[in-house]
Formats: structure tokens, sequence, C-alpha cells
């Protein structure tokens, strides 16, 4: 999986990839994540990318000429898609995150300021994505959570694949609870089904406590599993 990204602050998404899985997955050349900067494609000697928005207005918007051509810079692959990091896009969740990790190549446009011009929308037609209702300085920590997600379904990323697969979402429920040791802490024991090397029970337990966590936490993805499996 390639992750290309355009932004303004190369080290922010650099130095994450530096550290835990990410950076194993990357010496083992199972991902490679790119950098490119629109001030080295911008036209302006001082290396300005932005400028005040028609119409007025407050903040500085981001111009389309240095993004533009940044991205036109890269080359793609045929199994590649471009995404823009925007409040204004579809929520992310796992559906999505499995579809993109479906795709070679992921090119990311990471915006700042006031936003982007439209008419980088309009050229590069991207698929906007959000990562929630709130509003954040850049569009780095949102491509740095994509890059994480979608990392995690990549076969070689995770120790074992099942890692992925038993993540909450993945089955439509929330994650069952986890035990170490010792086997008891403050008068807290582990569940003795966890205990008895019987894996039939187990998974019965561990499935159950996914509809308990999930009804509890998550009304909505629990009416919306229950009515999925009652099709």
């Amino acid at each position: 999986m390639i992750f290309d990204v355009l932004t303004l602050f190369p080290e922010m998404i650099e130095n994450h990839c530096k550290y835990s899985i990410l950076k194993r997955a990357v010496e083992n050349k199972i991902l490679s994540v790119n950098t490119v900067n629109p001030r080295d494609y911008t036209l302006d000697k001082h290396k300005k990318v932005d400028d005040t928005p028609y119409g007025g207005g407050g903040g500085m918007g981001l111009m389309a000429q240095p993004y533009v051509d940044a991205y036109e810079s890269l080359e793609k692959s045929e199994n590649s898609i471009t995404v823009m990091l925007s409040p204004q896009g579809e929520p992310l969740n796992d559906t999505i995150v499995n579809e993109l990790a479906t795709f070679e190549q992921i090119v990311m446009l990471c915006g700042h300021y006031e936003g982007f011009d439209e008419r980088i929308r309009e050229i590069i037609k991207p698929r906007e994505i959000s990562i929630g209702d709130f509003v954040l300085t850049g569009g780095e920590l949102p491509a740095l959570c994509l890059i994480d997600a979608v990392s995690r379904k990549i076969e070689g990323t995770l120790g074992k694949i099942e890692s992925a697969d038993e993540d909450s979402f993945s089955n439509g429920l929330l994650e069952y609870p986890h035990y170490t040791k010792p086997r008891e802490y403050r008068g807290i024991s582990v569940p003795e089904v966890l205990l008895n090397g019987n894996h039939k029970d187990i998974n019965e337990f561990r499935y159950q406590e996914s509809l308990k966590r999930t009804k509890l936490k998550r009304p909505d993805l629990y009416q919306r599993y229950v009515e999925k499996i009652q099709k």
C-alpha cells in the first residue's frame, strides 16, 4: 500500500510513521508513506500557498495552483484513489476503511487555514472524508487516522490479520472486554469462562459481552446489528 500525503507540514506525517506498528510495516516494505509539500510547487517567490478569499471574510484560503501542481506531479497507479480530508466529507467508518484498503495507492489532500480553493475540488475531484463533526487546524491528524486505520487491514501490518478482524466495528459490534495477568486485581477476578480452555464457551462469552457492550454504549450500532441479523 502506498500513501501519498499532500501537506504543508510533512514532518507531522513522517514523525508519526517512525513509531510502533507503522514503523515496522514501512521497514518491511508493506507500506510506503510519502509526503509532498505544495510549497515546493508554488509559483510565488516567497513560497506562499494561501491568500485572502474573494468576497471577503476572515482567514486565508489555500490557492489552487500549488495544490493542483503538487497533485499532478505524483505518479499514480491504476488502482489508486484520492481523498480530501474535510469536515464536509462522509464520516469515516470501518466499511469505508475496508473499501480503501482494497486500493494500491491512496493520495491524501490535507487542508489548512480556512480551507481549499473550490477549484481544487473541481479539478482533482477527490473523495471527501471526515473523521467527525468538528473542525481541526489542519488535515494532518485526520490523514494519520486514515493511514493508521487502513494499514491495520493490510496483510502483514499486524502480527495476525485476525487482530484487525476482531477489532470494534469489524462485525458491527463493539469489541468484547480483555483481561491479562494477574487473575485477581483489587478484588476483581478474570471471568472463569476465560480460564477453562473451552474455546466454544469463550467465543460465546465474548460474543454476548460484545452484544451487551454495544447495546449499552452504542444503541445505534446495536439496533443496526439486530436488524441486519434478522433479515
